[in-house]
């Protein structure tokens, strides 16, 4: 068992003061947006072995059995398939969905033989992977996930008051489901600036307005002041906001829109760097592509809650991949030795209270925002009191 000395990742959208009060540090002014815990080369963690500090990708990279076990190395290769991370927004992220696995390896394969680079700008398969995520709230969490029914789109834009969005609202209305919402989404994806600007405008009047739908207008009209003129503004419309309390999560399987707006929480996903952007952002969007990988059905039921597990002291994250399986165990001050299987590699992330951890004679106690890295084959014995979160993978051979 290994402490992981983790490092904070700057993005624009990130929040200065959310990280360093979950882990009693002093803000510095600049956004701390997202602290990784994993072996992904962009951001590795490190770890004490051997009386010096070396990557977790590189330890790995040197023993994959040994630290990852056969079945993980049979399923996933030589590499930790999960990356853990603390994400603290201040600000929305881009709009952005994921490519399944087999999209992600043709989309790999095409981009090498055109001969661009793995790290150009208009790159958009970094790797072969697929890359659904979850994200669990820590503090109340706002975020954009998946496609409203269609009806209650066109509801909204007939709300905005604009003649030229009635045709869009009639499509909404009218066509069936995945006709509608490809037709309406790649349309507002090719609106000319003078449209954007208008329908800029238009959301800050409906959000100045008294009724029902004010509120959800001022959710959208602050992503168009954050992004005015940005395409993806009146593509965001289009996807339900969602507002999660404490304990409950997203997942984001592939194809599914999505964007962060406000909060604090632990993310998990799949070790991969593949991303189209549908807006909010200057980066690359590649919009013939993005129309290939968007699955355009409705996510009427985005959220999703723990279920117990064994015993009820793990709660479990449902999410239909074998990348990773995220829990959780709130501990109280008399609650006993838990002891957690080590038949896979774990990362454990303490976000509450004082944990400890003791695994084949090492001894760590982690403090909110602490984390530790658990080899396959190695028990854990889990006591203290505070929140732990548990991050394995679960090939589909042992489920």
């Amino acid at each position: 068992m290994d402490r992981l000395i983790n490092t904070v990742r700057p993005y624009p959208w990130g929040s200065p003061t959310a990280l360093p009060a979950l882990m009693g540090t002093t803000p510095d002014g600049s956004p701390q947006a997202e602290l990784w815990m994993g072996a992904h080369p962009g951001a590795p963690s490190r770890v004490q072995r051997e009386g010096r500090l070396r990557g977790l990708d590189r330890i790995i990279e040197e023993d994959p059995r040994g630290e990852l076990g056969d079945t993980v190395v049979r399923r996933f290769g030589p590499r930790l398939p999960f990356l853990v991370k603390l994400l603290a927004a201040d600000a929305p992220l881009s709009l952005q969905v994921h490519p399944d696995a087999d999209q992600a390896a043709a989309g790999y394969a095409r981009e090498n033989a055109q001969g661009i680079p793995l790290d150009a700008p208009h790159r958009t398969y970094r790797d072969q992977q697929h890359k659904p995520e979850m994200v669990v709230a820590l503090t109340p969490f706002e975020g954009l996930c998946g496609f409203r029914p269609p009806h209650e789109s066109a509801g909204l834009l007939a709300a905005l008051d604009l003649d030229w969005l009635a045709p869009y609202a009639g499509t909404l209305r009218s066509a069936p489901e995945e006709q509608a919402l490809r037709d309406v989404f790649s349309a507002f994806l090719s609106l000319s600036p003078g449209r954007l600007a208008e329908f800029g405008r238009a959301l800050s009047s409906a959000a100045g307005r008294s009724g029902p739908l004010r509120e959800e207008f001022a959710v959208y009209d602050g992503i168009s002041q954050a992004y005015p003129g940005d395409p993806g503004v009146p593509a965001a419309l289009l996807v339900g906001h969602v507002r999660l309390a404490p304990g409950e999560a997203l997942f984001l399987g592939a194809g599914v829109p999505h964007a962060y707006l406000r909060g604090l929480g632990v993310e998990i996903m799949a070790a991969s760097d593949n991303v189209l952007r549908c807006g909010l952002t200057n980066k690359h969007v590649d919009v013939p592509e993005l129309l290939r990988v968007v699955r355009f059905a409705a996510l009427r039921t985005p959220v999703v809650r723990p279920v117990r597990a064994g015993d009820g002291e793990e709660e479990v994250y449902p999410a239909p991949v074998d990348d990773f399986r995220l829990s959780r165990l709130v501990r109280g001050a008399g609650d006993g030795v838990r002891v957690l299987p080590g038949s896979r590699p774990q990362i454990l992330v303490c976000t509450e209270g004082a944990i400890r951890l003791t695994a084949a004679g090492d001894e760590v106690v982690l403090t909110a925002g602490g984390s530790a890295y658990v080899r396959a084959g190695e028990e854990v014995a889990v006591s203290g009191a505070g929140t732990l979160f548990r991050a394995i993978a679960v090939p589909a051979d042992d489920n």
